[in-house]
């Protein structure tokens, strides 16, 4: 007896576009407190902010934009159009100035001079995922803070899916960003020590 073989039909994921994603946000299909990004045209559920990683949010954002002034446009946690299927929320970007504060459009990949991620749960995710995106985008710069180890990871000068140039600073180190290298950042004062 011979059976008759059945090709079964290839399960393909339908995935998202940015336009398509920011029409669910318009219709109110996302709860308002949801944190969450676009993916390479999958929507990503972000796990709550803890109190360090709030903190470093928020005195990462005071220094740049104490020492930025009008120079540039710092946003915290506000997406980036990187693509046709991709629109994260870095935690802290420096931006292209405009006038209108990107009124008239959320800002784009080639706008970016710098992102910076908070990692404290996040750290794999920031850096497969995450990472090879921005530099697939070629956004010049990209940081990543380690919560826990006290360490900035540095990713400069992007090449197709990865960064050439990358560092590991500690505490005692102090670095500038490549669009400004007239403002140095010393780690020290950035890092949270129990007495701080």
């Amino acid at each position: 007896m011979q059976v008759e073989a059945r090709l079964e039909p290839a399960v393909v994921r339908r995935k998202i576009t940015v336009k398509e994603y920011d029409q669910m946000y318009e219709a109110g299909i996302f709860q308002p407190d949801e944190r969450l990004e676009l993916i390479n045209g999958e929507i990503v559920k972000m796990p709550p902010m803890n109190a360090p990683h709030m903190s470093y949010v928020i005195r990462l954002s005071r220094f740049f934009t104490e020492k930025l002034s009008r120079r540039a446009i710092v946003a915290t946690q506000l997406p980036i159009v990187i693509d046709n299927d991709s629109e994260p929320e870095p935690d802290i970007s420096i931006l292209h100035w405009r006038k209108d504060d990107y009124f008239s459009a959320k800002p784009t990949a080639c706008e970016v001079y710098l992102l910076i991620e908070v990692a404290s749960t996040s750290l794999m995710y920031d850096r497969e995922v995450k990472l090879p995106l921005y530099a697939r985008a070629r956004i010049p710069e990209v940081w990543i803070l380690k919560v826990q180890d006290q360490q900035l990871e540095v990713y400069r000068h992007p090449q197709e899916n990865t960064y050439t140039e990358q560092q590991l600073l500690q505490p005692s180190d102090k670095i500038a960003s490549l669009a400004f290298p007239d403002i140095e950042l010393t780690l020290s004062n950035i890092f949270i020590t129990p007495d701080t």
